[in-house]
């Protein structure tokens, strides 16, 4: 590990924050950016934060996706945001599922989100303060992994996600989308001198959409680019 590292990182999942959600992504030619995902990641860079995927996968251990053909999929993502100047420090993901077909993946682990391990395992691997970096994702196991970690979050309102129960997996923020989302790490960590808002919390009291039954290969009902499109918008002005 290099010292040159900064000591702040902003985790991200992945399905429906960066790219849309394709159930079981097996294809690397399915994988797109949402809208807004390249600035505002560009922003966070700038601004020295590292850039850390942190992703449940259980295709694997449900035997729908091969974690070779995973790796397609999020060096993919990386090449795509490459060519756009941006650098993922590093994708971590969890390919186990407690009720997995693949016996080598099944069963209970550390590692799938809401548990944080892959969280303090980054934090270990690349020098990073949790407490001073943030969590983004878009459903409340994202919130609750980043809250035991110590980190503040950032929930991605997709429509799909109620009021949460517990503390535990209540967000420091809800945002629209990413934009948004970078909008207010910047500004609470007080590298943007924007006045931006959060969503309030009751927004979650509104109905959930659903995402149905849903096979391998499906892109998600969910219009998980409604928001992003209106932040894109936003953040060009």
């Amino acid at each position: 590990m290099s010292q040159s590292h900064p000591s702040r990182a902003v985790f991200l999942d992945r399905d429906g924050t960066l790219i849309y959600n394709v159930h079981y992504c097996r294809d690397p030619e399915q994988v797109r950016l949402l809208p807004g995902v390249t600035q505002a990641l560009g922003w966070l860079q700038e601004a020295g934060y590292q850039l850390v995927v942190i992703t449940n996968q259980s295709g694997v251990a449900r035997g729908y996706v091969s974690e070779r053909e995973l790796g397609r999929v999020n060096s993919r993502l990386c090449r795509l945001l490459a060519a756009e100047g941006i650098r993922i420090t590093a994708i971590y993901y969890c390919p186990h599922h407690p009720e997995g077909t693949i016996s080598a993946y099944a069963g209970p682990c550390l590692c799938r989100k809401p548990e944080p391990g892959l969280l303090l395992r980054a934090g270990i691997e690349w020098g990073i303060a949790l407490a001073r970096s943030w969590y983004v994702g878009d459903i409340l196991a994202d919130i609750e992994a980043g809250n035991r970690a110590a980190c503040r979050t950032v929930l991605i309102d997709l429509g799909t996600e109620p009021r949460p129960g517990r503390a535990v997996c209540t967000p420091t923020f809800v945002a629209r989308n990413l934009p948004h989302a970078a909008r207010l790490i910047l500004a609470a960590d007080g590298r943007s001198r924007l006045n931006v808002e959060p969503l309030p919390l009751t927004v979650l009291d509104r109905p959930r959409l659903t995402q149905g039954v849903l096979r391998p290969g499906d892109p998600s009902p969910i219009p998980n680019a409604q928001w992003a499109t209106q932040a894109a918008l936003e953040g060009a002005q």
